[in-house]
Order: structure tokens, then C-alpha cells, then sequence
């Protein structure tokens, strides 16, 4: 098998590698998952693999902020067309559920299994919630600056926001409940009434 380290390409093999850990993590989950199935999944050589990554926890450590990435730029594309706050938080939930959805076998790993990892996960973790945190807080302080909030301390609440929805979609990932669509019609009004905001 040829070494596809030395491709004109590494950067289509690095993504070709980490498509290929998210579809082996999901099915295997991380602890039954080795370097080797990740090199038979992408059609590459360990080699490869270990140019890229020097194990099995920085892989996987790279597929969390794939998936961050993933996450973010859907929430954020959902976002930026809506006319208002309340369209544009009831949009972001609906598109992190969908996502959470679609990869829900990865996303049980990041949120549930994967907790016993170590510290570098931990702090990844910490980070990727910090993301989402500053995303909530952003968008909190705009529809205050624009009138459509009322004053509020935006950074308490956004970690508040990500909490409620951080505990519940660890909940629906874990134990299938509540379904999305009932996690959505109860949320979004919880959350925009905790703002002033009755969105009937």
C-alpha cells in the first residue's frame, strides 16, 4: 500500500484520515477503536496516519474540533439570514439539534464516553464550549444594541443558555429523550422568556 504521507496532497489525506476516525469512532466508539481500523476506513497506510497524528487521542482530539468546526459554521449559517433574535436563536438550536442528530453516534462519544480521556480532552472540551459560549453571548449582545432585548448581563447568560442546552442534548444523545422536536417547542421559549421576551 502506498504511503499517501508522501502525496502532492496532505491535506486532502489529513481529511481523508479524520473522515474516515469519525466514521470508525461512531461505529466502534473510541476505546475499541485503533490506528489500524482508521487506516484500513481511509485506505491509507499507518504511516500516513502517523504523519499527520501521533496517536490514537490526538486524532481523536482533531476530530472534536472538526466536528466544533462543523457545528459552528452551520449554526452560524442558520443564523445570518433570520430577521430578528428570536428567529435567530430558535435557528441556531434547530440547526445544533440537526447536527447533533446526524452524528449522534460521535456526538455520544464527545459528550459521554469520551469523558475519561484525560486531561487534553478535558481542556478541549472547555474550549469548544467556550466557542459556543461567545457565539450565544455575541448574538445576545446585538439584539440588546439593536433594542429587540432587554438589558441583560449577556456573558451570564449565555453560559446559562449553554448549560440548559449542553445538559439536555447530553440527555437526548444518552438516552434518545427528549425527542428533538420536544426539546425545541420547550427550550426556545424558556430560554427567550428568561430575556423578557414571551415568544408566542
Amino acid at each position: 500500500m502506498t504511503d499517501n504521507s508522501k502525496s502532492p496532497n496532505p491535506v486532502a489525506t489529513r481529511e481523508r484520515i479524520l473522515d474516515a476516525a469519525l466514521d470508525v469512532f461512531s461505529s466502534k466508539g473510541y476505546h475499541d477503536s485503533s490506528v489500524d481500523d482508521v487506516v484500513r476506513e481511509s485506505n491509507t497506510s499507518k504511516g500516513a496516519v502517523y504523519f499527520h497524528f501521533a496517536n490514537k487521542q490526538q486524532l481523536f482530539v482533531a476530530l472534536v474540533d472538526k466536528f466544533a468546526n462543523l457545528l459552528e459554521r452551520r449554526v452560524t449559517e442558520a443564523i445570518e439570514n433570520q430577521p430578528n433574535s428570536v428567529a435567530r436563536i430558535r435557528a441556531a438550536l434547530e440547526a445544533c439539534l440537526e447536527t447533533f442528530s446526524k452524528y449522534r453516534p460521535l456526538a455520544k462519544i464527545l459528550l459521554v464516553q469520551a469523558v475519561g480521556l484525560g486531561t487534553i480532552f478535558e481542556q478541549k472540551r472547555m474550549e469548544v464550549l467556550e466557542r459556543f459560549a461567545r457565539l450565544i453571548q455575541t448574538n445576545l449582545e446585538q439584539a440588546i444594541a439593536s433594542g429587540e432585548l432587554p438589558p441583560v448581563d449577556a456573558e451570564i447568560t449565555a453560559q446559562a443558555w449553554l448549560g440548559s442546552i449542553y445538559q439536555l442534548v447530553i440527555r437526548w444523545v444518552y438516552l434518545g429523550e427528549p425527542k428533538p422536536d420536544r426539546l425545541t417547542a420547550t427550550l426556545v421559549p424558556l430560554l427567550l422568556r428568561s430575556v423578557g421576551i414571551d415568544d408566542k
